[in-house]
């Protein structure tokens, strides 16, 4: 139950009477006191954080909570609080990653795509993943628009910098597709290539050999599915880790199959890998573009097919930007300066290239 009052401002200047009529407060109640303390947070830290990211106060008093500022940031504050309310009532905790998250969606909620659903259209409707260990609910926009897509194509690439969420939220959609009977087998692979590094020889068996590249899928697995699941879906191969190169001259069928780290596929390993594709399954390809480490010289396999299957039916493609990092904060600001001097080095390359060509012409000029 929600109570907004809009202040009200003198006549005055133009530019006195735009301002004041730009702010507002609103009053918001929360019926359920048990769920007060982990909504405004320890000594009210969520709703600081609040007023730093929209430059609004939220004053807590009880079960109310007084939110002044401009229209936007009150508009996009409520509709913040009441989310985080909803998840408390439907019994998950929330975290100041949570509260980021909503901040975020609430911003951009008329960019939502559409989802049916039986909710009050002023609410925001979070795109989630349940399993029986943990829901993840989407923190950002284009989050959210991976975890439809998800559910619509056959084919979805999830690509962009790290932190984003891209293959956890693979990981959990395909646990949870395993969980639902909607799969039978969940399949999760990676290119074995080293990170600009030489490991040599590595010790032990196959399976020794190649987990250390594969160990992000087990982490995300294990945070997904109780421990002894996974064991056992590993054992009876209803769970799959391998590398890529196991799956030449497969059909997976029925089947939910992930590859992750896919830049560093090259052309022809790309397209063994889709064409694996059987009846009834769902391929999620997740990678970053900027980080190919393959050799000189090779294309990756991922830029390849991106280009090659765009506006393809039943492939869906969503790109994640420093924006969407989800880590902590200096990540994004980590990954926005080296995207920054990429882009730098890239036009002062094609500057080089332009002045090159431009006495290449002069000087064949001269010569005629």
């Amino acid at each position: 139950m929600t109570r907004d009052s809009q202040s009200s401002s003198r006549k005055g200047p133009e530019q006195a009477a735009a301002t004041a009529s730009d702010m507002t407060h609103i009053v918001l109640a929360f019926e359920d006191n048990r769920l007060i303390g982990d909504l405004f947070g320890q000594f009210d830290q969520n709703l600081a954080l609040i007023e730093q990211k929209l430059g609004v106060d939220a004053i807590a008093r009880g079960n109310q909570v007084t939110l002044k500022g401009s229209q936007a940031g009150c508009a996009q504050a409520r509709n913040a609080l009441e989310a985080l309310y909803q998840r408390l009532q439907q019994g998950h905790d929330i975290n100041p990653g949570d509260v980021d998250g909503a901040l975020r969606m609430a911003a951009a909620a008329d960019a939502q795509l559409p989802l049916p659903t039986l909710e009050p259209k002023s609410r925001l409707a979070f795109a989630q993943v349940s399993t029986r260990r943990k829901t993840i609910v989407a923190r950002t926009p284009t989050q959210d628009a991976y975890i439809r897509s998800m559910d619509r194509a056959d084919l979805v690439f999830g690509t962009g910098p790290a932190g984003t969420g891209k293959t956890f939220l693979a990981v959990a959609y395909a646990a949870a597709l395993i969980e639902r009977g909607d799969a039978t087998r969940l399949i999760l692979s990676r290119p074995a290539v080293e990170a600009g590094e030489r490991l040599g020889f590595l010790p032990g068996d196959m399976k020794e050999k190649v987990d250390p590249y594969l160990r992000p899928l087990y982490d995300a697995l294990y945070e997904m599915m109780p421990p002894e699941k996974v064991d056992r879906g590993l054992q009876s191969g209803m769970i799959e880790v391998a590398p890529l190169a196991f799956m030449r001259g497969r059909t997976l069928s029925n089947a939910v199959v992930l590859l992750d780290e896919a830049q560093n596929t090259t052309s022809m390993q790309m397209k063994m890998f889709l064409t694996r594709l059987g009846e009834g399954s769902k391929m999620i390809v997740t990678g970053d573009p900027s980080q190919v480490d393959l050799p000189p010289g090779q294309t990756s396999g991922l830029r390849e097919s991106l280009s090659l299957l765009a506006g393809v039916e039943g492939v869906a493609h969503v790109q994640f930007t420093e924006v969407d990092v989800v880590r902590h904060e200096l990540v994004a600001r980590i990954v926005t300066a080296y995207d920054n001097a990429s882009r730098e080095a890239a036009q002062a390359k094609e500057r080089r290239n332009e002045a090159r060509e431009a006495a290449r012409a002069a000087n064949d000029s001269d010569n005629s």
